[in-house]
């Protein structure tokens, strides 16, 4: 992709639950999207940030759907920057693993009728996964970070990172906690995506082994 103009237009303080955060607010040359940052303690500069790099997803960070495991790693990602005292969370506007929100949608219905989240993005003319991390590699910079523990149980992640200069420390787990309804979900991640998950009680609780 090519490379991106990325610039901080605002920050703001927002107090939350976990302590208080500054919120960033970052335009780019590449798409018409504001992309955010959210970051803790004075001063994140410097190496071994810990950082999470999320993608939007409406339905699990706003609604709290068991579908995905999106707003337990969003909710997690924070909890353990608060536990550190300092940490940045880059939120990404690329919604449905880059497909956008309508045909997450589509993509849904797909799956309620039988197809795992891969199979449902190929049938609507789309890769599985069409996230990019150019933006989020020149936000790193934007704020002089040199190196990352990166938040992350998607190894794709890490190496898309690195291809853009940043270097990855450490892979820190987050937990996927285990539901019904998200257990298919997970157990695709696992065998089709290579993430880096636990799969223990997983295949259990897929529908088709009910």
């Amino acid at each position: 992709m090519p490379d991106s103009a990325t610039t901080r237009i605002a920050t703001a303080r927002i107090p939350t639950d976990y302590g208080v955060f500054e919120l960033g607010c970052y335009s780019n040359s590449l798409d018409d999207k504001e992309h955010l940052t959210f970051h803790m303690g004075d001063d994140i500069s410097g190496e071994n940030v810990l950082v999470r790099v999320h993608s939007e997803c409406l339905t699990g960070d706003v609604f709290g759907s068991l579908r995905c495991d999106c707003g337990d790693q969003l909710d997690r990602s924070l909890q353990l920057i608060a536990a550190e005292g300092r940490g940045l969370l880059i939120y990404l506007r690329q919604e449905g693993r880059g497909i956008g929100l309508l045909q997450k949608i589509h993509a849904y219905n797909l799956q309620d009728a039988g197809h795992d989240t891969v199979d449902a993005n190929l049938m609507l003319g789309h890769k599985a996964d069409e996230r990019e991390y150019t933006i989020a590699a020149r936000i790193l910079e934007d704020l002089n970070i040199n190196s990352i523990r990166l938040l992350t149980n998607n190894p794709a992640k890490i190496s898309a990172l690195e291809s853009e200069g940043i270097i990855v420390s450490e892979r820190v787990e987050l937990d996927a906690p285990v539901n019904p309804e998200n257990s298919r979900y997970l157990l695709t991640k696992v065998e089709r995506m290579n993430h880096l998950l636990r799969p223990t009680n997983i295949a259990a609780l897929t529908p088709d082994n009910d």
